[in-house]
């Protein structure tokens, strides 16, 4: 059995949001399907995701992630700011 690692709850949902790599670089489309105080899950297409990155949602200011995990189009990414 796997555990849960996460130390906060995690709330599924289907939002879309950007995702930006870098100054100057224009925001990539991406969905997350859930979120945490702590981090989120994302699904994103052709994306080389590097080790940090913003995600900027349509209901929040942008947040600076980590990347946790990766496995095909879909990785986890924790908050670090």
């Amino acid at each position: 059995m796997l555990m849960n690692r996460r130390q906060s709850e995690r709330r599924l949902c289907r939002r879309f949001a950007k995702i930006q790599f870098g100054t100057g670089l224009l925001p990539r489309d991406c969905t997350i399907t859930d979120i945490s105080e702590g981090g989120v899950k994302v699904i994103a297409e052709d994306l080389d995701v590097p080790p940090e990155f913003t995600i900027i949602l349509s209901t929040s200011r942008p947040r600076q992630c980590r990347l946790a995990w990766r496995i095909g189009h879909e990785f986890g990414a924790q908050f670090i700011d």
